[in-house]
């Protein structure tokens, strides 16, 4: 069965993308009948109360939430990750609906506004051990949220260290923190419980598919077809990146 990505808004034409470089077929979901065709999902990076509000009036909260419980993969990134978040914080006035389902606190924002935008290297040993090519991946983070609390049976995957000397405020971003000095030495940006996987970083937005390939695995059993080998899919798409396309820089996170 084919991999639906959310397309309500946001980067879901890159996810779209992302799994046909692997080999996989994602289709676009925005009705709560399509999700009935899907054997798993990914909720795209974008505007997490646009999606929300988009999403309660095509009542696809219940859906979403079921289709979570029946443990069905989904992977939320960005503002996925913030949907799939039993709490999140440093919301707007009146919040928004969650689909829930991941143990853990999200500040919304908290890497600080659209100008706050950055790169960064990330040790991924899990995912380098998994999928193989290097053991730290080149992660882009737009106006991202950051996990700052987690249950005891969510697996951490990925952290970013912060130069500072103080606690996390959640009600404050990370800007306001660090003109002040206050905020952790490092919070978590990818975690995985059970079925769940959820990233506060745009993979889709790169062309390393490991994590798209990762999330395969999740997906599949030993009687279905599984993604093409990532150490091959990566070493093409490294050299395709490195001799064909012109290289974007955001601003690196130190």
């Amino acid at each position: 069965m084919a991999v639906g990505v959310l397309a309500l808004q946001g980067s879901f034409n890159e996810h779209i993308a992302a799994l046909r470089r692997i080999g996989v077929k994602g289709v676009e979901i925005r009705k709560a009948e399509q999700l009935e065709n899907v054997s798993s999902l990914i909720i795209p990076g974008g505007e997490s109360t646009t999606m929300a509000k988009l999403a309660e009036l095509h009542n696809l909260f219940p859906a979403l939430r079921e289709f979570v419980k029946m443990g069905k993969p989904v992977w939320g990134t960005c503002a996925g990750l913030i949907f799939l978040a039993n709490k999140a914080t440093g919301q707007k006035t009146g919040g928004q609906e969650l689909v829930g389902g991941l143990d853990c606190t999200v500040h919304r924002n908290f890497f600080g506004s659209q100008i706050q935008s950055f790169e960064a290297e990330l040790p991924v040993p899990d995912l380098a051990a998994t999928e193989g090519g290097p053991p730290s991946f080149r992660a882009v983070f737009i106006r991202a949220p950051a996990i700052l609390e987690v249950g005891p049976d969510v697996e951490v995957l990925a952290s970013i260290s912060i130069q500072t000397t103080k606690k996390v405020d959640p009600s404050s971003s990370l800007q306001s923190q660090e003109e002040s000095g206050e905020c952790d030495g490092k919070v978590i940006v990818a975690v995985k419980q059970g079925n769940l996987l959820a990233t506060a970083f745009h993979p889709e937005l790169t062309i390393d598919s490991r994590w798209h390939s990762y999330f395969m695995k999740m997906s599949s059993n030993d009687n279905e077809i599984v993604a093409a080998s990532s150490s091959s899919v990566y070493e093409d798409e490294e050299r395709y990146l490195y001799n064909k396309q012109p290289k974007i820089d955001l601003p690196v996170y130190e």
